[in-house]
């Protein structure tokens, strides 16, 4: 699977542990950075791998930021971007197999990387259900875009 990664400082030193499970795994990963701990703006990151994911050149994308939240909130932003921010391995399936989420968000201040790992290949390998009230719902989050998306 073609994955689209993206973090900013806050994330950088969960970055290996996550890397080194996509690679080990056989996925190909476009890495858009960032590449150390200098002090960096999380929406650059964000942004880059929601038009990446937006525009098909990855299947899904992963972001890591010191909490996730705020790099979550910014990939959100770009239409057909369903980005949760996950701290357990619960919600990392429930948010593929309910929501059809195209990037997962992990906060690196709030996870070890043995967690993150799990979230992460759970996130990965989870199918959406397809359930008809699922759909709906997605449903009604694209007609919520396509109002405010101007």
């Amino acid at each position: 699977m073609k994955i689209a990664f993206g973090c900013d400082h806050g994330g950088f030193l969960l970055k290996k542990e996550v890397l080194d499970y996509l690679k080990k795994n056989g996925h190909e990963v476009i890495d858009f950075g960032t590449n150390d701990e200098k002090s960096v703006d999380y929406p650059t990151y964000a942004l880059a791998v929601a038009e990446c994911v937006k525009d098909k050149k990855a299947e899904l994308g992963i972001l890591i930021c010191g909490t996730g939240i705020g790099i979550s909130v910014s990939a959100n932003k770009v239409p057909g971007i369903r980005c949760a921010a996950v701290a357990d391995t619960f919600t990392a399936h429930a948010t593929r197999e309910h929501n059809n989420s195209n990037i997962l968000a992990m906060g690196a201040r709030t996870l070890g990387p043995g967690l993150a790992v799990d979230i992460v290949d759970i996130f990965l390998n989870t199918p959406f259900s397809g359930d008809e009230r699922h759909q709906r719902r997605i449903d009604k989050i694209t007609e919520i875009e396509k109002k405010y998306c101007k």
